[in-house]
């Protein structure tokens, strides 16, 4: 099994990806095994802080890293929390729910069309040259009432129209396949196919 440092504290993060890619071969090893802070996500954009994770990661274990940079982005807000979904609110998951919801009451009456973003960015060393980067984009729009207790973050709020349930509310192994991430990592995975 591939050892690789995952350049991230987020035990959500951790979790769906471990579940996405430990059957791929890869054993995600948690950063804070090796008490490392997180990196300054000083980026602009979700690549930018992806890599910036991942480098530090390499750098401070001598492992591969993969790091995670995902958010929401909805339409009306200009693509806002975006970058800074973690830290739209007070930092936790429902005061982030809640800073979203009372700024999304300025701008009608929802749902608001808005989509989950991630981009997987893996280094084999921390001056790798030629990153792996996997993107991935989850359609859906923001409803005004949450629903569901599975996921985390704004997924009680995700509502995906095809399937008319939240992100919350939808099966793991399913969410797993469908979600942003799940998109991401099977894009990562098939670029790893190709690269061998």
């Amino acid at each position: 099994m591939n050892k690789l440092v995952l350049a991230s504290g987020n035990a959500g993060k951790l979790k769906e990806l471990s579940e996405i890619l430990n059957p791929l071969g890869f054993e995600l090893i948690p950063q804070g095994e090796f008490n490392l802070d997180s990196a300054d996500e000083t980026g602009l954009s979700f690549v930018e802080n992806a890599l910036l994770k991942a480098r530090y990661a390499a750098q401070e274990t001598g492992l591969g890293a993969l790091a995670d940079d995902s958010g929401l982005c909805v339409d009306c807000l200009g693509g806002a929390p975006g970058i800074y979904s973690a830290r739209f609110g007070d930092g936790t998951d429902h005061g982030n729910l809640e800073a979203l919801l009372a700024t999304l009451a300025h701008h009608g009456d929802g749902p608001w069309p808005a989509h989950y973003h991630c981009t997987l960015v893996l280094v084999k060393h921390a001056e790798d040259p030629d990153p792996i980067i996997a993107q991935g984009r989850w359609q859906g729009e923001i409803i005004a009432t949450p629903k569901g207790d599975g996921g985390f973050g704004y997924d009680p709020i995700f509502y995906c129209r095809k399937l008319e349930v939240t992100a919350a509310e939808l099966p793991k192994d399913q969410k797993n396949r469908i979600s942003h991430r799940g998109i991401a990592a099977k894009a990562l995975y098939d670029q790893l196919q190709s690269a061998l």
